[in-house]
């Protein structure tokens, strides 16, 4: 027993009409008695997929003392449930870049004969279930082929050349389309708050990706930043960040994912002062 996230539900705001159930990739809900019920921790990951599903507000997630989460047994489950459930689930592992997990799931699948092949997965996030809207993958036409634009106001002089969403490094899932044949821009967080032509001289045409090097954790940008650049064949990485040593955290990062890849991705090393200069 550890203590990790895990879903609560408050039973006497439960009415029962099962509109969660479907949304449980893993298979953790069940009704009885007239209530869902979390039938297993093992069957629960606590990532709350199955929240913004409950019409009555009935459920949240705590941290609380729980078994550990297993991939194995939710699969044994799932297989039960047919190949539409193996597929929500693995699109649930990869929306949330649980990675570990998905390729325990992947590998059972392939010790049980049973085959998915990448297409199914290709519209992890827009299809599937997701605890958070933020974290949904959208993605407009570049701007050039956005005809008849307009700006919506007319002080707005120049137009957005945000093309994709989410724009986290953390959200953004490593196998998004978007990524693949891309010109990525990983720019630190302070970035577009001080380069004014942000947009026109260092976004246009390009992917965002945004981080703080200095907040947040940097191993784990680094596992991210390698699976993006191993799975997806990218034209080009532009990094943009501050002038201060704390913002260069993210360069070697980059740097040795690419190293590490084998591919032969240019990459672009872009200075912004405190006062908003592009340096040299």
């Amino acid at each position: 027993m550890a203590k990790r996230k895990i879903i609560k539900i408050d039973e006497d705001k439960c009415n029962g009409c099962g509109l969660c159930i479907p949304n449980c990739p893993e298979g953790a809900l069940q009704i009885i008695d007239g209530k869902v019920r979390l039938v297993s921790d093992l069957f629960c990951d606590g990532l709350g997929a199955c929240i913004g599903h409950c019409p009555q507000g009935a459920i949240e997630v705590e941290e609380r003392e729980a078994e550990a989460y297993n991939e194995k047994k939710v699969m044994d489950n799932i297989v039960k449930q047919g190949k539409n459930t193996i597929i929500a689930h693995l699109k649930h592992l990869k929306e949330h870049n649980e990675f570990v997990y998905l390729k325990e799931a992947m590998d059972y699948l392939v010790t049980k004969g049973i085959k998915v092949r990448p297409s199914d997965l290709t519209d992890t996030v827009a299809s599937g279930p997701c605890s958070c809207p933020g974290a949904k993958v959208s993605q407009r036409a570049p701007e050039d082929d956005q005809k008849g634009a307009r700006p919506t106001t007319e002080k707005r002089l120049t137009p957005s050349r945000l093309r994709t969403w989410p724009v986290q490094l953390k959200l953004v899932p490593a196998f998004a389309p978007f990524l693949n044949d891309a010109d990525i821009l990983i720019a630190a967080d302070c970035v577009p708050f001080a380069y004014a032509d942000f947009h026109e001289d260092l976004l246009k045409g390009k992917i965002l990706l945004v981080g703080c090097p200095k907040l947040d954790d940097i191993a784990y940008y680094k596992e991210k930043v390698s699976q993006i650049v191993a799975n997806n064949d990218i034209k080009s990485i532009t990094y943009a960040h501050m002038e201060v040593p704390c913002c260069f955290g993210l360069l070697p990062v980059i740097k040795e994912a690419i190293a590490q890849s084998g591919k032969n991705i240019p990459f672009n090393d872009v200075t912004i002062s405190i006062k908003g200069e592009r340096l040299r």
